[in-house]
């Protein structure tokens, strides 16, 4: 089995802080996700994350004109630049403050910076400057006196307008332009939010944190401000006329409907149409014509407030983003719909279960909600709100067409995954709650695990009624799982013991395991013929299911690379002692187990052998708590960790207090540090990819054969050239093979395509059997994405004829191969059906216009005939008639 799995995708998270910006298309949405960045693809209707990694948050995100460069910038001052064509980190420097804004000149050869008191001009690195170094600095002014908040480039790239926490904003000339000076507006008592330039025009927009909007108009026109070597008349006549005038001071408290003190806490401007969109701290957000201020749109989202808000480049498009709720949405305000609406769990994800197909992911999270993914989209495509409490354990059943949930609100909710709703609802007796949950391969039998009651409840899919209630554990089940070839139910508890029941065979007959720590997860081998059981002292003890004896043990307990935490008064060498696996997975072939727990990393363990294979470090996050091993020293004090005391900038907000023991923090908290974890880890039924609820989200794993050179029974004669000149001469079988060895995906797809479809049958009877399994692999995953998928399915079809039986045989082996060819196979026809149900009935009625075309052309045909068939025979008698 091979290990090579690298970071694929990020779902479960679609915004978190800072900007969100369009492409230069309008097609695509970039938003920061954490540590990482996502991209949003709107007209395909696909996100895709890309593979780079900072060590705090993203806060402020700027793209250049080009489209060819992104910046992004950490909160702690981590200056990340971007190449979109490479997707790699072409440079970084860290400038040790934040920054809250960043922003690209309109020529593209330029960027302005914010930080602390000062704006610094960079030169952007490529052809057009001829610069290469990325910080090459031109400009740095030093003319406030606190923190710069936001930057703006006038249409010529000359000037900038910045605004700052010290209450004002000023026009600063770039290149040097005589008697034009720094401008200061001061008209704002608050904050000032977003500064903007009017199109090819001086006249400036300015918003402050206190709901006010001045519009400055500026006494010359944009060509009319000359350079340095002009002559001294026009310098003079210059000096006269320029001054900047407050043409209007508009209070945007006015436009919302609501009694509750709101500030603006976002905005933005589309200089090509005038329209400015403002966000409010009670979600609410309107839309305005500047400069008359002629209200456009006034509306709600949500009662968080608005952390982000974006036009795109022709202004029809609105990006809003709400950090409070982790949530992303694109409104196009002519229509007044929706073009996207995402959102995360707005709690923490604690379960997933994959979807029989592998196409679908279920997640579950503190908020109640229980979520739908598509792995192929990365897209959220539908949310259940029907349970009143955190979310617990989630599961499919065997056939996908239902999810089934387990929660603390002491329900465990069945749904249709078609129709979209809930047909079933399992309760107990007595309230009590489930903390797991599990379904039997036939999907008749449901199975709970309680909290309180230390009982296992067993339901009826049909008939919803309770069936059964297992007793015997004293302490809460903290797993139930089934069998796959067996009646038996296995459950694990705190009481330091494992049960083995008959389910439909013997009532009430149980085996148990002792084990010499409380239990924390169990899982069963996909044969059905051994355990594994992970306990608190870091152990993975596996079992015999027949004979319940001891098969394997794995001392994993430092393989988990823990963290200290900020509120922990031990050292992170003494919490490796007490750490264990919370969450266990096996393999599609049950050779290794994958397990994870409080912690950043991911351990697979060769069972048999006991050895950890490999270990995946899901984030380097410094942003999460429980990452470092160390905590500064500079932070500690008499009194404790200073990370753990509020720090607020008004002294009149209230510091909450918090229950005694409670792990829930407050997310408002200025101190509050999410804890790095792992709550599961679940393998998708293709064996291709497995996926981690983290504190992130919910990260994905897979197999992409094309990132890494990974040939087989390679020799010095096997080369390229060699290989196509073997299809060149018409030796298709020796160059397939051949490719197999090297194992180039583009070269591989290449030949392939070269073989004549009518040779796949003979080609596919002569190939060696472990090139049959590699023939499937190669068609398995080129299903997904070709555009022949004809000529894939002959293959596929030939493959299995010619080798049914012995793919038959070891089908245990080859089981994720197999289901990886009818996920896609299933997923085309999916494709194909929509397409001919959408034109089913156009093919429908241009075949009864053929056909009615066709009898009315035969019915023409014969009428002609018998036209002439009548005036033959009238010639004949004419004929005859002179004859006689």
């Amino acid at each position: 089995m091979k290990f090579n799995y690298r970071f694929s995708n990020l779902l479960g998270t679609v915004y978190r802080k800072g900007n969100v910006l369009f492409t230069k298309d309008g097609n695509t949405v970039i938003s920061p996700v954490g540590n990482r960045i996502t991209f949003f693809d709107l007209r395909n209707a696909k996100a895709e994350t890309l593979p780079i990694e900072a060590d705090h948050n993203f806060s402020t995100l700027a793209l250049s004109p080009s489209g060819s460069i992104l910046v992004a910038v950490t909160e702690r001052g981590e200056f990340y630049m971007i190449s979109l064509t490479s997707r790699k980190v072409i440079h970084r420097r860290n400038f040790m403050k934040p920054i809250r804004a960043v922003k690209f000149s309109p020529d593209g050869k330029h960027f302005a910076m914010t930080k602390e008191n000062k704006i610094f001009i960079f030169k952007t690195p490529g052809r057009t400057t001829g610069a290469y170094d990325a910080f090459l600095i031109e400009r740095v002014y030093h003319c406030f006196v606190d923190d710069t908040t936001c930057v703006d480039w006038s249409s010529d790239s000359r000037f900038i307008a910045v605004g700052s926490r010290d209450l004002t904003a000023k026009i600063i000339p770039i290149a040097r332009v005589k008697h034009f000076k720094i401008n200061t507006f001061t008209s704002h008592s608050d904050e000032i939010v977003g500064v903007f330039f009017a199109e090819n025009s001086l006249d400036c927009y300015t918003i402050s944190r206190n709901n006010v909007l001045c519009v400055w108009q500026c006494s010359l026109e944009l060509n009319e401000v000359q350079a340095e070597d002009q002559n001294a008349m026009e310098e003079d006549e210059a000096q006269e006329e320029f001054y900047y005038r407050r043409e209007a001071k508009h209070f945007l408290k006015d436009l919302v409907k609501t009694e509750e003190y709101i500030t603006v806490t976002s905005a933005c401007f589309n200089p090509q149409t005038k329209y400015a969109a403002i966000g409010f701290s009670n979600g609410s957000f309107v839309l305005l014509e500047l400069p008359d201020f002629i209200v456009i749109q006034s509306l709600s989202l949500d009662d968080h407030n608005l952390s982000a808000i974006q036009f795109n480049l022709t202004g029809d498009w609105l990006a809003l983003g709400s950090a409070t709720k982790g949530q992303l949405v694109i409104y196009e305000w002519q229509s007044e719909s929706f073009v996207l609406k995402q959102q995360g769990h707005t709690n923490n994800m604690t379960c997933l279960d994959f979807s029989p197909s592998g196409q679908h992911v279920v997640t579950g999270g503190d908020d109640g909600k229980v979520k739908l993914w598509n792995l192929s989209t990365g897209f959220c495509f539908v949310t259940f709100s029907d349970h009143t409490s955190g979310v617990s354990a989630v599961k499919f059943t065997q056939n996908g067409k239902a999810v089934l949930s387990a929660s603390y609100d002491g329900t465990v909710r069945a749904t249709d995954v078609k129709r979209y709703r809930n047909f079933k609802t399992f309760v107990s007796p007595e309230p009590t709650q489930f903390v797991s949950l599990c379904v039997d391969p036939s999907g008749e039998v449901v199975c709970a695990g309680s909290q309180d009651t230390f009982e296992i409840f067993v339901w009826s899919m049909q008939t919803g009624k309770l069936v059964e209630i297992l007793a015997g554990h004293e302490a809460p089940v903290s797993s139930v799982v089934f069998s796959p070839s067996a009646p038996l139910l296995i459950s694990s508890s705190w009481d330091k013991t494992v049960k083995i029941w008959q389910m439909f065979t013997a009532k009430g007959t149980r085996e148990t395991i002792q084990m010499g720590s409380d239990c924390l997860a169990v899982e069963v081998r996909p044969d059905g013929r051994e355990l594994a059981v992970s306990t608190l002292d870091g152990n993975i003890t596996i079992f015999d299911v027949d004979t319940t004896s001891q098969v394997h043990c794995i001392e994993g307990r430092y393989d988990l690379h823990t963290g200290r935490r900020e509120n922990d008064l031990v050292t992170a060498k003494r919490l490796q002692k007490v750490q264990a696996f919370t969450t266990l997975c096996y393999t599609a072939d049950g050779e290794c187990i994958l397990a994870a727990g409080r912690s950043k990393v991911v351990c697979i363990y060769h069972v048999s052998e006991q050895v950890l294979l490999k270990r995946f470090e899901i984030t380097c996050n410094l942003s999460l708590d429980g990452l470092s091993d160390t905590i500064d020293r500079k932070k500690i004090s008499e009194f404790g960790n200073l990370n753990l005391v509020e720090l607020r900038d008004d002294p009149s907000e209230e510091v909450k207090m918090h229950l005694p023991g409670s792990k829930k923090l407050d997310h408002s908290s200025r101190s509050y540090r999410p804890e790095v974890r792992v709550s599961a880890v679940r393998f998708a039924p293709t064996g291709r990819a497995f996926s981690a609820v983290t504190t992130e989200g919910l990260l994905v794993y897979s197999l992409d054969s094309g990132l890494a050179f990974d040939p087989y029974d390679l020799e010095l004669d096997i080369t390229p050239e060699k290989i196509r000149a073997a299809a060149n001469s018409g030796n298709f079988g020796e160059a397939l093979v051949l490719a197999f060895r090297l194992n180039e995906a583009d070269l591989l797809k290449e030949v392939f395509e070269r073989i004549p479809v009518s040779n796949a049958e003979l080609i596919s009877s002569q190939l060696p059997q472990i090139y049959v399994e590699k023939l499937l692999a190669f068609l398995a995953s080129g299903l997904e994405s070709t555009r022949h998928i004809e000529l894939y399915m002959r293959w596929v079809r030939a493959a299995l004829i010619s080798h049914g039986e012995s793919l038959k045989d070891r089908s245990p082996r080859i089981i994720a191969l197999l289901k990886s060819l009818q996920k896609n196979i299933i997923l085309r026809h999916k494709d194909l059906h929509k397409v001919c149900e959408q034109t089913r009935h156009s093919i429908r009625y241009v075949n009864e216009v053929n056909s009615n075309l066709k009898k009315a052309k035969t019915q023409k045909e014969k009428e002609e005939c018998n036209d002439q068939d009548e005036s033959g025979s009238e010639d004949r008698d004419e004929g005859m008639e002179v004859t006689m």
